[in-house]
């Protein structure tokens, strides 16, 4: 089982070659969807890549995303953050759209890439479009596609200030999650604040990353509430408590682990907060009603 689909990887499947990549701008490139259609009796694997994605796309189509299925009748925008699987299954025949791939490199001095809410979470990364919003981003699309077909000297910068618009203007659609909206009440603010935090530790990224909020108590701290009366707007607002949000969280990450990476058991247990490998397998065990070992040797999600 491999971590990563490689951009080689990605370049195989679609039948082209990859140019080489430069060091000092990094990879970017985008293609037309309906060029680079895998064909339907060939499964897209659910796994890890090393690049990012941002698509748009026309068509119905079921998205998989980390541990989520959503379901779009027409267009969508898709921001795939490298380290969050997913995979792509088309319902109707007809796809049209572009698909834009580049390295954190392409980035690299221009800020974190990672840090923007469209690579953050599932809430603020999948974005049905109305309509009338469509156009506006397939031109965005499509003067992307043309000028990385031109002999212009600076196109790369252009390409960047191209991609973040698109990046902007879909925030403006979809919120990021944890920005709480005017007017919202406290266990609102809270509740935004709290998930805002939690979301923040994932994905994790090297075996020797550990997340440092793992109990209410530690979240308590973090945003200066006692713990009762954060449990209490959890509560209120989601109908869940605390430790409930905050394990099933950890479980979903260990999930994702067991399946996408060749990490130890022991590994994923120090990375999610376990300071004893037995501690994570009886967690595991008492909610999947399997150990993590068998997890990952079996073929579900």
């Amino acid at each position: 089982m491999s971590s990563f689909v490689e951009l080689q990887t990605f370049y195989k499947h679609i039948h082209q070659d990859l140019e080489p990549v430069s060091n000092e701008i990094g990879h970017f490139n985008i293609f037309k969807v309906e060029d680079i259609l895998m064909p339907e009796y060939k499964k897209v694997s659910y796994s890890r890549r090393n690049f990012f994605k941002v698509s748009l796309v026309m068509g119905h189509s079921i998205i998989h995303y980390a541990d989520q299925s959503i379901e779009v009748t027409e267009g969508v925008l898709v921001f795939t953050n490298p380290m969050i699987p997913y995979f792509w299954e088309r319902i109707s025949e007809k796809h049209t759209g572009y698909v834009c791939i580049f390295t954190e490199a392409f980035f690299s001095r221009f800020g974190n890439i990672k840090d923007y809410p469209v690579f953050q979470s599932v809430g603020a990364a999948v974005i049905p479009l109305a309509a009338k919003d469509t156009p506006k981003y397939n031109e965005l699309f499509l003067k992307m596609y043309n000028e990385l077909q031109g002999d212009y000297v600076y196109k790369y910068d252009l390409l960047r200030n191209l991609l973040m618009e698109t990046i902007h203007e879909a925030q403006k659609i979809q919120p990021a999650s944890g920005s709480p909206s005017s007017g919202s009440n406290a266990s609102g603010r809270i509740t935004s604040l709290f998930t805002e935090l939690l979301e923040r530790q994932f994905p994790i990224e090297l075996s020797n990353q550990v997340i440092q909020l793992n109990s209410p108590a530690a979240f308590a701290r973090q945003l200066n509430v006692h713990v009762n009366h954060l449990n209490k707007a959890l509560k209120e607002v989601t109908g869940q408590t605390t430790s409930q949000l905050i394990n099933d969280r950890i479980m979903q990450e260990a999930g994702i682990l067991l399946k996408s990476t060749n990490w130890t058991v022991n590994e994923i247990a120090w990375s999610l907060g376990f300071q004893e490998p037995n501690h994570f397998s009886s967690f595991f065990k008492s909610r999947a009603k399997i150990t993590p070992r068998k997890f990952r040797e079996s073929e579900t999600d």
